[in-house]
């Protein structure tokens, strides 16, 4: 048995790109990397999965967690401000799992047709943990088979895939194909992606299992530090 989360964490560049209210609301960005490591420091799961990590706060996080195995993947793509100069120092983006305990990476890769989006694997507690990031288009369908690919390479293992999707449950279900299972979020369960206007689906953020059972379920929210909330579950092995 092992506890799991996923949260992508907003990169500071995207969120002034995109004029999300993230920066706004924090418009000291150290301040905003602190709030986010702290948050992670008071989590009990043995494995959290973190997307959009900018290489300020991977520093922060490898600083304040002494005592875990920080494991890390930067993209080939390096984000670009728009509007205004990035007070970042390191403006990299970055994969990143948090583990209690140690681990051994096994991948580490962005998608060939998007340099920016990945996968992180590594094996830790007898399993595959995969931390990812899909593109938010028909890209998707070719990074998920390339995702079963990398779940079930080692067989003799259980496989865990923790990230944001960028894609609701049926579709990621549907491109995964059999021997997945995505962990269900209860009916009144809140977004794992809240969004006020378009189309796309407010539950995007997923905890994937093959050869295990996700259980308990949960979105949590993190209180306007990131676009996203955190999801977490209970994987039995």
């Amino acid at each position: 048995m092992i506890t799991v989360a996923t949260w992508n964490v907003l990169h500071r560049i995207h969120a002034e790109n995109w004029y999300e209210d993230v920066s706004t609301r924090w418009p000291d960005e150290a301040a905003r990397i602190d709030a986010v490591t702290a948050l992670v420091a008071t989590r009990t799961e043995q494995v959290i999965a973190l997307q959009e990590v900018s290489g300020d706060q991977l520093f922060s996080l490898r600083a304040a967690l002494p005592d875990r195995t920080v494991h890390s993947m930067r993209y080939r793509r390096l984000p670009t401000a728009r509007r205004r100069a990035s007070s970042l120092r390191d403006p990299g983006e970055y994969l990143v799992l948090v583990v209690a305990g140690p681990g051994r990476e096994i991948s580490a890769e962005s998608f060939a047709d998007d340099p920016g989006k990945g996968a992180l694997a590594i094996t830790t507690g007898g399993a595959v943990i995969i931390a990812t990031h899909l593109t938010g288009d028909r890209r998707r369908t070719g990074q998920l088979a390339r995702l079963a690919e990398l779940a079930s390479a080692t067989p003799e293992y259980p496989a865990v895939l923790l990230g944001d999707f960028n894609t609701d449950r049926d579709t990621v279900a549907a491109s995964l194909g059999d021997g997945f299972t995505i962990a269900r979020l209860s009916p009144d369960a809140a977004p794992t992606r809240p969004r006020t206007s378009g189309a796309k689906s407010q539950f995007i953020d997923h905890v994937v299992v093959r050869g295990a059972v996700a259980q308990d379920a949960h979105v949590e929210d993190t209180a306007g530090l990131s676009d996203h909330n955190l999801v977490r579950a209970t994987i039995a092995l």
